[in-house]
């Protein structure tokens, strides 16, 4: 009997061609909508996910405050870290160690393309193995730098890659300009799902400061391991006063910034997640205009039908039978829309993150549309349909049949 329910319905809207598909608009536009945008949101958040996950939960770092957009964290700053910070961040309670991060902006080339890239240091002596372990830094191919590599380099993976920005993979033994000073690849990173790491160029630390930095006092990171990752918050807040007192500024005018990659990830977490609840509520409105459509369309098709339903009635179809015909199709109409709106969706988000990536030669634009995201889409598609439908489809089990038959004649 549903079967034969579903058929009717069927026909019905084949029947009506271009009205069907007028009223179903705003429902495909609407699941089309969440889907793409809300799967571009997950891509994003994983992406940006991917690129804090490469430090530990026991890690804190330290920078300057000010605009960061000009160059590497810590630049075009008023008040820049200073290399002395350290020692006495060191000294705090808690704290395992602490290093100075030295990221400059240099020209890179190979195969005779030139081209701006991130230039990190690499701690020498006893800070080195923390900071490696910190990172969890490991080579794909050849080795890591050692102390007295003063002309060597080791790059992120995506310099292995054949369709790199050089348009040739960089390979271990094989020479890069920065700056026009020659240095040897002696290792290529393992890849780590972060561009920051996988597109960046390491140095030992003396190396930097005397080839590529013009100003070796200032510091754009204080990496800092914590002794227990339960104390974490009560460390941050130790550092945070001697900052104060070094800088010489009171609480709420600080300067300087110390946070986990944990806690700047759950900050972008919610404004994502508060973007994306934003696109949601102006995606339920198309669908409840396009649920409004369909109301409409039901009730014109009860109009249209009247003769049909007296018919179906006379020769002893039920209230309930007539409900459900008019129910079925109404939900029916919700879920062809929501199925185009879930395809279109599915084209926009890729289609619009491989443009993206392609444009902007980041991987950080990915789209990620998962299964629940789907069957709740066309779920929620064909309830709209129902709870809209469902009205007329009331109207449509109490016409009584000689009324209706005899409103025709």
């Amino acid at each position: 009997m549903i079967k034969d329910y579903f058929l009717l319905a069927y026909r019905n809207i084949i029947k009506r061609g271009l009205r069907s598909w007028l009223t179903m608009i705003g429902i495909f536009i609407g699941i089309a909508a969440v889907v793409a945008l809300i799967g571009l949101g997950e891509g994003l958040r994983g992406a940006i996910t991917a690129q804090f996950g490469i430090l530990g939960t026991d890690v804190l770092s330290i920078r300057a405050s000010g605009i960061d957009f000009a160059g590497p964290p810590g630049t075009a700053v008023i008040n820049p870290l200073k290399d002395d910070l350290v020692d006495k961040i060191e000294n705090v309670q808690g704290v395992e160690s602490a290093f100075n991060r030295f990221i400059d902006s240099a020209i890179v080339e190979f195969n005779e393309i030139r081209d701006t890239g991130f230039i990190g240091s690499v701690p020498t002596e006893e800070d080195r193995k923390p900071f490696e372990e910190m990172l969890n830094l490991e080579v794909e191919d050849g080795r890591l730098l050692r102390d007295g590599d003063s002309k060597r380099v080791v790059l992120g993976n995506n310099f292995k890659d054949e369709d790199n920005r050089f348009r040739k993979s960089v390979i271990v033994g094989d020479r890069i300009l920065i700056n026009k000073e020659i240095f040897e690849v002696v290792g290529i990173l393992k890849r780590k799902g972060s561009f920051i790491l996988d597109g960046a160029v390491f140095m030992n630390e003396d190396v930097l400061l005397d080839k590529v930095r013009t100003n070796d006092e200032e510091v754009n990171i204080i990496a800092v391991k914590v002794r227990d990752e339960n104390e974490i918050e009560r460390v941050k807040e130790n550092i945070e006063k001697l900052m104060r007192k070094e800088r010489d500024v009171d609480r709420g005018e600080e300067d300087f910034i110390v946070e986990s990659p944990q806690a700047a990830l759950k900050s972008l977490d919610s404004t994502l997640f508060a973007v994306q609840m934003f696109v949601v509520i102006i995606a339920i409105i198309s669908l409840l205009v396009g649920g409004i459509g369909i109301m409409n369309t039901m009730y014109t098709s009860v109009v249209e039908r009247t003769k049909e339903v007296g018919i179906m009635k006379a020769i002893g179809a039920k209230n309930s039978a007539i409900f459900s015909l008019f129910f079925i199709e109404s939900g029916l109409l919700g879920s062809v829309g929501g199925v185009v709106g879930v395809i279109m969706g599915l084209i926009f988000s890729y289609g619009s993150a491989a443009l993206g990536r392609a444009i902007l030669g980041t991987s950080l634009i990915q789209a990620k549309v998962s299964l629940p995201l789907i069957i709740g889409a066309l779920a929620f598609s064909f309830v709209i349909g129902t709870i809209f439908g469902s009205l007329p489809a009331y109207q449509a089990s109490k016409l009584r049949p000689i009324e209706s038959i005899r409103k025709v004649i």
